[in-house]
């Protein structure tokens, strides 16, 4: 027994967070967005197993989340980087604002309802799975960015869809460069740079907000942030993560779009149930 619970279903749950570590890093690499999509809902069945207070699982879920992708997003920085496929002066417009947003997430987390980072949850993922399913590389707003207070107010999205959705920002971050003409290329590589702060404040910031609600967290959590998911994912989603960067530059994309739009759909799906429940 660990934890109360039978070995042998440790040791499922294990399998299924090393599992869900390798779908992670893949993610990261070939979208840009740190995995988080695919680790808060891994996670959040995880502790629900466990028996994690209802109160408190999503947020936990979504700040271990932000602390896994942590190595998995400078990992994936670094190969982007190194592809010429970053464009800096995008990270450094939108890095403080999207800090910002970080930062109004954390206050929420330690406040709000559980049911809200579920909502932003099925929201956020479901943006996401229509863009995916539908959208067009054709489509844009414009050329090229616009100037402020534009540019703060998309860097503030970003920051705030992370702290709430447990990702590093890529998707959101990938959506609005492509829509103001950045190829998909650049815009997964700018948006990989980007999640690197994002992360590290988002760690820090349900570290924080999760201190208060320490009685009602699982064993080995410090805040919001679960070292047994840190520790079991996180080296396994870091070492996959260049290799998803890779086939980023090689391989066609719309048959892996279209299977990641059906899981966010699914995980969409079984959080809408857990709020009408």
């Amino acid at each position: 027994m660990i934890f109360g619970v039978p070995f042998g279903e440790i040791a499922l749950l294990v399998a299924g967070i090393l599992g869900g570590g390798v779908v992670t890093g893949l993610m990261a690499g070939l979208f840009g967005i740190g995995g988080g999509a695919v680790i808060v809902p891994v996670l959040y069945e995880v502790f629900r197993v466990l028996g994690v207070d209802d109160q408190v699982r999503m947020q936990l879920c979504v700040g271990t989340s932000l602390a896994i992708i942590v190595p998995t997003n400078i990992r994936s920085y670094l190969t982007h980087r190194a592809k010429g496929a970053v464009d800096e002066r995008v990270v450094k417009l939108w890095v403080a604002p999207a800090i910002g947003g970080i930062v109004i997430g954390s206050v929420l987390a330690a406040f709000a309802p559980p049911a809200v980072f579920r909502l932003a949850f099925v929201v956020l993922a479901g943006v996401i799975a229509f863009k995916l399913l539908f959208g067009r590389d054709s489509w844009r707003i414009a050329d090229d960015f616009p100037g402020q207070p534009a540019m703060s107010g998309f860097g503030l999205l970003v920051g705030l869809s992370s702290s709430l959705m447990g990702v590093s920002g890529g998707s959101v971050a990938n959506m609005i460069q492509t829509l103001y003409g950045r190829s998909i290329h650049q815009a997964v590589g700018t948006s990989a740079a980007l999640g690197v702060p994002i992360s590290v404040a988002g760690t820090i910031g349900y570290a924080l907000a999760g201190l208060p609600h320490q009685s009602l967290l699982p064993p080995l959590s410090i805040g919001f942030i679960s070292l047994l998911g840190v520790i079991v994912m996180a080296p396994v989603s870091s070492l996959v993560a260049p290799y998803g960067a890779r086939l980023a530059h090689a391989l066609p994309r719309r048959q892996l779009e279209i299977g990641f739009a059906i899981f966010l759909l699914v995980v969409c799906a079984r959080f809408v149930v857990s709020l009408l429940g």
